[in-house]
């Protein structure tokens, strides 16, 4: 395999008069392919590096940050679907000049289908284990809780509070074994250590906060997505994960009859974009 150099930029994003710094990396030549990770607390581009790895033996591949989450700037926002649209349209537009192959994690999956709306934007989508509900919702909470609970987080001392509280080693590892990662022996001390980095730069409560509480849902229903998904022009690659929760899975499986889909199961649950990179990467190779 060829060595490859990742060239890692900042993109200077002009949003409601504030310019906010933007972390992203290109490695590799070729025809362009964006990667966008999945909303979380421990949201990273470096979840995709295995990806990105491998595909840039034959492609240009683009890992970005969302702003709020990762190396980008984590300002104290009430963040929103319209921010996230706005910022990933002007960062397709000032970055590629053709169209381009994006394959998006969990909640950016609707973020990457309304770009595709847009004619000559993107050429072919892959949506790795994709989600248009947050936890809280998921869960049940209704819209009146999950309000007050992205507030909470969101106040200066018990919100700061809050978060460390769920922050730490112990609920990281709790949450990695349930519903991230199917292979226990990969939590290691020193994995757990670098996704708890993650959790704790200045501002980094405020954009999970948002995910969590359903805030960042690109769609409030199933059949909205399913239509966005209908209404897209360009082929479409959906990774279902084999052991996602029953709920995250059925909404994946709902995705296969559309006529517009390839759907292909792999092993993982809603991290087998980084647990199972290899076979993530194979399965878009062969797509692309």
């Amino acid at each position: 395999m060829v060595s490859l150099t990742t060239s890692i930029h900042r993109y200077a994003w002009h949003w409601n008069n504030q310019t906010f710094s933007i972390a992203y990396d290109t490695i590799g030549q070729g025809s362009p392919v964006l990667l966008l990770p999945a909303f979380s607390t421990v949201s990273s581009r470096s979840e995709l590096q295995g990806i990105a790895n491998r595909l840039a033996q034959r492609y240009q591949v683009t890992t970005l940050d969302w702003l709020g989450f990762g190396e980008a700037d984590r300002p104290a926002l009430e963040y929103n679907p319209a921010l996230f649209h706005q910022l990933l349209q002007d960062f397709v537009k000032d970055t590629f000049s053709q169209p381009i192959a994006i394959a998006a994690a969990g909640h950016a999956a609707g973020y990457a289908l309304q770009l595709a709306q847009q004619p000559q934007t993107c050429s072919k989508l892959v949506l790795i284990a994709p989600t248009w509900r947050g936890p809280l919702p998921t869960m049940g909470v209704n819209s009146s809780v999950r309000s007050f609970v992205r507030q909470l987080v969101r106040s200066p001392l018990l919100g700061q509070a809050l978060y460390q509280a769920n922050t730490t080693d112990w609920f990281l590892r709790l949450m990695y074994g349930r519903h991230v990662y199917v292979d226990q022996t990969r939590l290691t001390p020193e994995f757990i250590a670098r996704k708890r980095e993650i959790t704790q730069r200045p501002g980094a409560r405020f954009a999970p906060a948002a995910f969590v509480t359903g805030k960042l849902d690109p769609v409030s229903d199933r059949q909205t997505f399913l239509n966005l998904i209908h209404s897209v022009r360009v082929p479409i690659l959906v990774l279902i994960a084999e052991q996602a929760p029953p709920s995250s899975k059925a909404e994946m499986c709902a995705l296969i009859e559309l006529p517009n889909v390839t759907a292909q199961t792999l092993p993982g649950t809603l991290g087998l974009y980084e647990e199972y990179s290899e076979q993530v990467a194979d399965a878009m190779l062969s797509f692309l």
